[in-house]
Order: structure tokens, then sequence, then C-alpha cells
């Protein structure tokens, strides 16, 4: 167990390399500017419908998988892959033909030619959409199958051959060629994942796991989507400001999130089957420790991390992205956003694992409506903020809204859901 989760989190490391080359290959060559914040508002999206179907679609049907016999696994695994790839199609297709109406909601402060450039380069990313349910699902068999590694490494190569292709096609073709970059990445991790659903199955649309998916995923959907709608407002108020903001914003995000994604596979998934284990056997004394040793030890590294920023970071971005079509004054920018982003690193990282506490005891309803209850009052609040002190004061109230929801959620779990005795 320990092997592998060395494995996964090394894997995670050089996934989130990669993730993080990507946007960065794109601002050092094309600079930071309106090519730059449409081609990161225009992902917006489909990023968002990643987000929230990998987590409701993993969380439903992994364990409906697992529990099935090899026909009935093959069966609905292709009943699966087909029914969400045909629902995102028809979603895409929707999508790609309103495309110009709600694109001008997202962005309203970009320029009439920056919000046309955003429509071209949506379109092409709306195909990522369908890639990123595919994935989410073949994932899932893979998952149910206990076959993790295949599963990290399909993303690593595609990753890698996405960025191969950026590389070379970016130069010659601008900012439309980070885009196919991106569906070409997902079309190749769906290739390279599609063996694990075996020969072909006609899927049986109303067996008993199809309905009992449908019902289990409904609660998670508008839920999970509704929580997770934060980068769409960011990208509507930081396309008021100056040109480039919405890009800077962007990046940072993007470098915690992949930081958060390694935490995640290193130290908070490991810890859940333990403390899953101790919470049935009823041994709280050791589901105490195991929760509060992995906190510590995450606190421990966002808040070096954090401090590191603060004290050396301008001068690393400096070194790290600091040259091509990259100014100073973007270096500084970034740095003070990073800064006043910290705390994404840090209750982001620590939240997951007070999450996964819960989800070990089998309460997932608590972090989910915390977090609607957190994310609610914090909206109105980060948009007067964003009025009064612009894009520093936007990613300080995003901070301290995850802050605030991790210590909201160590209270709870703390006071009322762990039970003193054992």
């Amino acid at each position: 167990m320990i092997r592998l989760s060395l494995i996964l989190a090394g894997l995670a490391i050089c996934n989130a390399v990669l993730a993080i080359l990507m946007p960065w290959y794109v601002v050092t060559r094309l600079g930071i500017g309106l090519d730059t914040d449409a081609f990161f508002a225009s992902g917006a999206l489909p990023q968002l419908i990643f987000v929230v179907t990998s987590f409701s679609l993993t969380q439903v049907l992994v364990p409906l998988l697992a529990t099935g016999d090899e026909k009935s696994f093959r069966r609905d695994a292709w009943g699966f892959f087909l029914g969400v790839n045909a629902v995102f199609a028809l979603l895409a297709i929707i999508l790609f033909a309103t495309t110009g109406l709600w694109v001008s909601l997202l962005v309203p402060g970009f320029p009439a030619e920056a919000r046309q450039l955003t429509v071209t380069l949506t379109r092409i990313q709306l195909f990522t959409m369908i890639g990123n349910a595919s994935v989410v699902v073949l994932w899932s068999v893979y998952y149910a199958r206990q076959k993790f590694i295949w599963a990290e490494s399909s993303s690593l190569l595609g990753n890698a051959v996405g960025l191969l292709f950026l590389f070379w096609t970016l130069p010659y073709y601008g900012i439309k060629a980070a885009a196919w970059a991106t569906v070409i990445t997902l079309g190749l991790k769906v290739a390279l994942l599609m063996p694990v659903l075996g020969p072909w199955q006609r899927p049986q649309w109303n067996s008993l796991a199809m309905k009992e998916a449908w019902r289990r995923i409904q609660p998670f959907l508008l839920g999970e989507t509704y929580a997770k709608s934060d980068p769409l407002i960011d990208r509507f108020l930081t396309s008021l400001t100056t040109a480039g903001n919405l890009s800077l914003l962007y990046i940072g995000q993007q470098v915690y999130s992949a930081i958060n994604l390694v935490i995640t596979r290193a130290i908070s998934t490991p810890s859940v089957p333990r403390l899953a284990i101790a919470a049935k056997s009823g041994e709280w004394r050791g589901f105490r420790h195991v929760y509060h040793q992995r906190l510590l030890i995450v606190l421990a590294v966002t808040v070096a991390a954090c401090g590191g920023l603060f004290f050396a970071g301008e001068p690393f971005l400096r070194l790290l992205i600091g040259h091509g079509g990259i100014t100073a004054e973007n270096v500084h920018m970034l740095w003070w956003i990073m800064v006043a982003l910290s705390g994404l690193l840090i209750g982001g990282g620590a939240g997951q694992v007070t999450s996964g506490a819960f989800y070990a005891m089998g309460d997932t309803r608590t972090p989910t409506m915390l977090f609607i209850v957190t994310f609610t009052v914090y909206v109105p609040i980060k948009i007067l903020v964003f009025l009064r002190y612009g894009m520093i004061g936007l990613a300080v109230a995003a901070s301290l809204h995850l802050i605030i929801n991790f210590l909201l959620q160590l209270t709870l779990l703390e006071m009322a859901r762990l039970p003193r005795e054992g």
C-alpha cells in the first residue's frame, strides 16, 4: 500500500508539473494580455464541468461497478460510458450553438475583439468537455478494478504529448494552438483508457445499476455545480479589470491547484481507508491519531510553502517565468496575487484532510452543505471586496473563504461528529 501511494504521488507530481508547464509556455511565449485572457476564460466552463463530473461520477460509479460480477461489470461500464458521452455531446451542441450569448455574459468587460476570440476558443474547448466526461467514466472503471497506476500514467502520457504539440504549434498558430492542444490531450487520454471497457457489450439501460446511478448522482449535481462555480465568477470580475489580470489570477490558482492535487494524492487520500476501517470498528482514538497526524503534516507543508513564497517568491517567479513576453510588472503582480491566494493552499489542503475524515465516517452531507453555506455568504462579500480593493482584494477573499471553511469543518468534526469514547 505504501509503495502504491508513493507511485501514485510521483505520477501526480509529474502531472501537476505538466499542468503548470502548459500555461507557463503560453504566457512566456505570447506574453500577458487579451489573447491569454481569452484563452483562460474559454476554458472556464469545460473545467467547471470536469470538476463537477470528476467528483460526482467517481463517487457514484466506483462503488456500483466494484460490486458487480464480470458480466454486469462490462455491460454497465459500456452503458455508463455511452450514456454519459451522449448527455455531454448533446450539452456541447447546445452550448456551441449559443456560445456567443453566454460568453458575452461571462466576460462582459472584454472588448469586442477579445470577446469574439473567446467565443472561437470556447467552441474549440467544448470538445474537451466531452473528453473530460469520458475520462472520468473510464477512471471510475479502472478504480473499480483497483487499477490505479495506468489511470494516472495515461494522464501523464496525454499531458506530455499535448505539451509537445503546444511547443510545436504555438509559434505558428498562436493562441488557437493552445486550445487545440487541450483537445488533443483529452482525446489521447480517452484512447489510452478505452481498453478497460473490454469487448463490446450491449448496454441495458434499465438495469438496476443504471437506475441506482441516476438516483445517487442527482443530489451531487446541483450542489456541486453551485459550489464549484467560483471560477466563472472570477472570470466575470477579472474581465472588468486591466488586460492580463485574468491570466495572472488563473496562473496563481493553477499553481495552488496543482500543489493541492499532489498533497491530496500523497497525504490525504492514502489515509481514507485507514480512517474508514477505524470508524467502522469504533476505534476513535486511532481515528483521531491518523487524521490529526495527516492534518499536522499538511499544515506544516503548506504554511512553510507560503512562508517561502512570501520571503523568496518574487525572485523565484522572476527566474521561472520572468522572460519572453513576461514583464517585471507581470511578475510582481503575480507574486502579490499568489501571496494573497495563499489561503487556497493552506485552507484547501487542510480542508481535504477534514472532509476526508467526514467521508471516512460515511458523512458526505456535512462538508458539502457546509461549503454551500459558506460559499453563499462568501460570493456577495467577494464582489464587494473586489469593487473596493480590486484583484488583491478578490484573492484575499478567496483565501479567507477556504480557511474559514476548513476551520468550521474542523470545529464540527471535533465538537459534534467525532465521538469522544474509544
